[in-house]
């Protein structure tokens, strides 16, 4: 494993990562019974007491964010590992939101009637134990814990080395406050202690656990996805793009560019390359690059680019597949609309898409023909999130196709089951 959030010095375990995974198993009946009521009630515990205990958070996430410092971390990293008053905040908040959602569990997909009288019904279930192995991400360790329990599941988490500190004290607030409204507190568990063992645990659990999210770089989720015998969604890589169309409005393109990359650069839905209708260019790459610089972004711009904008950096063919998670950005000028959808379909990691018109008929035909997780038309790529799809929180943003795609909220936490009720029918 290359990746760092699998790596660190284990102290002597009291106990295995396997012993976990078990009491995990065995919690999750205990979560599966719970009525919404009992689900609410220790959500908003788990709420109330992030906050209460908010210093301490600070002060364990200062820890980690001076380690990493030492460690040489990435910017974008350190931005996703910070946690002040005002996160902790919303991060109590995301799990109130949660709270107050619809509870999944038991909810009819469909039903009939049988031609021998059997009432047969599919309803939501649990899937069990859900695992999550993720990187520099306290905000993590709060949000898939929220959303499992409010789906009836346990969870075990791995949360690296980088925000060890962070999630040493967030585990331990979820745990007491379900300890004292009567659920197991092996519901919630980490396996941070245990270091590349517990990433293998979990990646290997199977019988234990149901269903493993990776969430981080892409060597972390590439890790998981080949050496996991447990089921994976993977949550990929977000080389999102942005097509200025030849009728984009100046003011939605210069907006909705800068704020796709400049009101959060480190994360996933962050537009990393614009694509700019060669018509429209002249208009419109100009005022763009200018509104972009000023927020401090540098523009990796293909040669037309450089014509018509200062200070551009020569792109190469290596900025069109690169995710920045930072203040960069890619920007090209195509020739069509059909040369845009291409160059998308070549790079783009099927994340998220968004296109700038006031042609409709090139809206509706971007929406239909890009196969990403999220395509918009006329809307930031900032959009593709739990919370703002009104979700609460997020698991993470799948970008695969079976099971779940796009942001992940509680129902992607279910499976289902038949339920069938007859009156001493047999087949024959």
């Amino acid at each position: 494993m290359t990746s760092d959030a699998l790596l660190t010095s284990p102290p002597t375990p009291v106990d295995t990562p396997q012993d976990r995974l078990r009491r995990a198993k065995d919690a999750a009946r205990s979560v599966a019974r719970l009525t919404s009521d009992e689900k609410r009630a220790v959500l908003h515990a788990i709420a109330d007491a992030l906050v209460a205990r908010r210093a301490e958070i600070v002060e364990a996430n200062g820890e980690d964010l001076v380690r990493g410092e030492h460690d040489g971390i990435g910017a974008s990293l350190r931005d996703r590992l910070r946690l002040d008053d005002a996160r902790i905040a919303g991060l109590a908040d995301a799990v109130r939101q949660v709270a107050a959602l619809p509870d999944p569990v038991g909810e009819l997909v469909r039903g009939q009637r049988m031609y021998n009288g059997v009432m047969l019904e599919e309803r939501r279930v649990p899937f069990g134990v859900v695992g999550a192995i993720y990187e520099a991400r306290p905000n993590v360790t709060v949000d898939i814990a929220a959303l499992a329990l409010q789906s009836g599941n346990a969870v075990v988490l791995r949360g690296g080395s980088a925000a060890r500190s962070s999630n040493t004290v967030l585990v331990s607030v979820m745990r007491e406050a379900l300890s004292a409204h009567g659920v197991p507190a092996d519901a919630v568990q980490s396996v941070d202690a245990f270091g590349r063992d517990g990433a293998r645990a979990l990646m290997h659990g199977r019988g234990f656990v149901d269903v493993l999210v990776p969430r981080g770089s892409a060597s972390l989720i590439e890790t998981v996805v080949t050496e996991s015998t447990v089921p994976v969604i993977e949550t990929g890589a977000g080389n999102v793009h942005i097509v200025l169309d030849v009728s984009a409005p100046d003011d939605w393109a210069r907006d909705i560019v800068v704020n796709a990359k400049v009101q959060r650069p480190s994360v996933c839905n962050a537009v990393e390359t614009v694509l700019v209708v060669r018509a429209g260019a002249e208009r419109l790459v100009g005022p763009v690059v200018a509104a972009l610089q000023r927020e401090g972004v540098t523009v990796h711009g293909d040669a037309t680019v450089a014509s018509l904008a200062a200070d551009v950096v020569p792109a190469t063919d290596e900025d069109w597949e690169t995710e920045y998670l930072s203040l960069d950005i890619a920007m090209r000028v195509v020739d069509t609309l059909d040369d845009a959808i291409s160059h998308i379909r070549r790079y783009s990691t099927g994340h998220t898409e968004s296109i700038v018109t006031a042609d409709v008929r090139n809206a509706e035909r971007f929406l239909d023909e890009v196969d990403s997780a999220a395509v918009f038309a006329n809307a930031s790529t900032r959009f593709t999130d739990g919370s703002e799809f009104g979700f609460g929180a997020e698991v993470g943003i799948s970008t695969q196709k079976l099971h779940a795609r796009g942001p992940m909220g509680l129902p992607e936490l279910t499976s289902t089951k038949w339920v069938g009720r007859g009156s001493g029918q047999v087949r024959r």
